[in-house]
């Protein structure tokens, strides 16, 4: 039996990366600081909740922005689109427009006259 036996190669020494540990925590410090964003703005959410501004709609359009703007934060640093490419906006924006499309014909039908 004719076995090739090639060299071992030789252990590569290892060398701690000062950059790599550095690029960590700042990512972990901006989650962080996300984080605490999302809470202070849930406690918000929820102080708001006990405010009345006028009318049942006016409390919810006030909910709904609050909660527009913790998915939209939780959308670009956790889902990290913030570094996309312009496609991605591109969808989001036609997604958008088709979600809102699809809120104003449920709007349309629910005041209409003639179906009542």
């Amino acid at each position: 039996m004719n076995e090739t036996h090639s060299p071992a190669a030789p252990e590569a020494e290892v060398v701690p990366h000062d950059d790599h540990d550095h690029d960590v925590s700042k990512h972990v410090n901006k989650y962080l600081l996300v984080g605490a964003v999302l809470l202070v703005f849930t406690l918000l959410t929820v102080f708001l909740s006990y405010v009345n501004f006028g009318s049942h709609k006016a409390n919810m359009a006030i909910g709904m922005l609050v909660a527009t703007f913790k998915a939209g934060l939780v959308a670009a640093i956790f889902m990290h689109l913030s570094s996309e490419r312009k496609l991605i906006y591109r969808v989001l924006i036609f997604t958008f427009f088709f979600v809102f499309a699809l809120f104003w014909l449920t709007y349309l039908h629910w005041y209409d006259p003639v179906i009542r």
